[in-house]
């Protein structure tokens, strides 16, 4: 089918309409119509909604908000409950607040999600959920595990695990796998925005689970404007990669830098600048590691502001060289440290032969990554560096570099961590941040 082609199907059809037309389409749709139409959710889920295939006992859904988690657990939990009578369906989330207010009763929940003709019953005080096909569902709270063991049943739906709490939560997990034999192939749904808890990294890490990871732009159904704020919002922070990305995103034992440290020292905007240093840390071959490219500003109130993460990965020298020129033209650098521990006076002629003209200084590294940073941990400590924005690359390997000099972050080298650690010790820290190294 070519672009041009009317598409054979009155679902694609409908989808392909401006949003507008869309709505009167549905309004003038008559009621066998309307049935028609939801009982082939199928057709317009996005690809993250509909259950995977194969053989699999737990099916994680580990994504950001709005996109469509608590809608693709309603619809599974209705598919069960009519392809299987007399299923025993386990309903259970932080609280029973949760699972009432959302599961069962939200806009996406099972009420919501019913069908025309389903007479669906759901009786708050004993906490039922009665299908018309006999099946019935029953609400569970992580705060109460002892009400799940014994038990039994043939599917399950469990929502927002990150926010069981620890112990009660991991209780309740155990008591409603081991109540897990209702029949012969009893699954699990898990709806959840991603949290670095340990009952979590149980699940993903079980070998029986299938995990769906999808962001909230992933879902075509939510309106732009609220995607494009969130966005703007929070693209790049940790609560941004969390909430709208579902990245599940954890501090390294011994990092000098934390995530919540970075997300304090985060800024929007930076005070006039009186100086801007590019810091370099060029990669040991042209098809290693990337080449750390990081700008970084001394405000008029003294304090360090990272502007920009220029680094690029994969690039010959003269495409690295003309990146390092590029970004020192942007920010009007008046200096730019580089490196030379990797390719002597190599490094020199590629930065020189991209802009003659380049304030260069050349810098040896005597001492380690992780001991060249941590002065310049201790200014983020202190209140003194800011990042304007965010850099997530960049800040995944701050936090990976570990006192005593481990790393634990992204890469096989904290190239850009390095960088911003020349340009800020070169910024801040002046004689006090030649510690191990010796300029030339």
């Amino acid at each position: 089918m070519t672009g041009k082609e009317t598409p054979r199907d009155p679902i694609e059809r409908l989808a392909r309409l401006p949003a507008l037309y869309q709505l009167r389409t549905l309004q003038s749709l008559n009621g066998a119509h309307r049935r028609e139409l939801e009982g082939r959710w199928w057709r317009w889920a996005h690809p993250g909604q509909n259950a995977p295939g194969g053989d699999w006992r737990i099916w994680l859904i580990r994504a950001g908000r709005g996109f469509g988690k608590t809608r693709a657990g309603a619809e599974w939990v209705s598919a069960v409950a009519r392809s299987r009578p007399g299923a025993r369906i386990a309903l259970v989330g932080a609280t029973i607040e949760d699972v009432r207010r959302v599961m069962v009763e939200g806009a996406s929940g099972l009420l919501a999600v019913a069908r025309d003709h389903e007479a669906i019953r759901w009786f708050v005080d004993s906490g039922e959920v009665h299908f018309p096909s006999g099946a019935r569902g029953y609400v569970f709270s992580a705060e109460a595990p002892e009400k799940l063991r014994g038990p039994e049943h043939d599917a399950a739906w469990c929502d927002e695990l990150g926010k069981w709490r620890a112990v009660k939560g991991d209780a309740a997990w155990d008591n409603l796998l081991m109540g897990m034999r209702g029949s012969d192939d009893p699954r699990v749904v898990v709806t959840t925005t991603p949290r670095p808890v340990k009952l979590m990294r149980r699940v993903m890490a079980m070998r029986d689970c299938h995990e769906t990871v999808g962001r909230t732009r992933d879902n075509p159904h939510l309106p732009r404007s609220f995607v494009e704020a969130m966005l703007a919002d929070y693209a790049g922070t940790r609560l941004g990669r969390q909430e709208l990305d579902g990245e599940l995103i954890d501090d390294v034992a011994g990092a000098l830098w934390t995530r919540t440290l970075i997300e304090q020292r985060r800024v929007r905007a930076v005070p006039e600048l009186v100086r801007v240093v590019v810091g370099v840390d060029p990669p040991a071959s042209a098809d290693g590691d990337a080449c750390g490219i990081v700008a970084v500003g001394m405000g008029d109130d003294g304090h360090g502001y990272v502007l920009e993460d220029a680094s690029v990965h994969g690039a010959s020298p003269e495409g690295w060289a003309r990146a390092v020129a590029a970004c020192a033209a942007r920010h009007r650098a008046e200096r730019v440290v580089a490196e030379k521990n990797q390719g002597g006076d190599m490094v020199a002629s590629v930065l020189r032969a991209a802009d003659a003209g380049l304030p260069l200084k050349l810098v040896h590294a005597s001492r380690g990554k992780s001991a060249r940073a941590e002065p310049v941990a201790l200014l983020y400590e202190a209140g003194k560096a800011w990042h304007v924005g965010a850099w997530p690359e960049l800040e995944d390997q701050l936090c990976g570099l570990q006192a005593g000099g481990g790393y634990e972050g992204p890469g096989r080298s904290p190239d850009r961590a390095d960088a911003l650690v020349w340009a800020m010790s070169a910024i801040l820290l002046g004689r006090r941040g030649k510690a191990g190294v010796r300029g030339f």
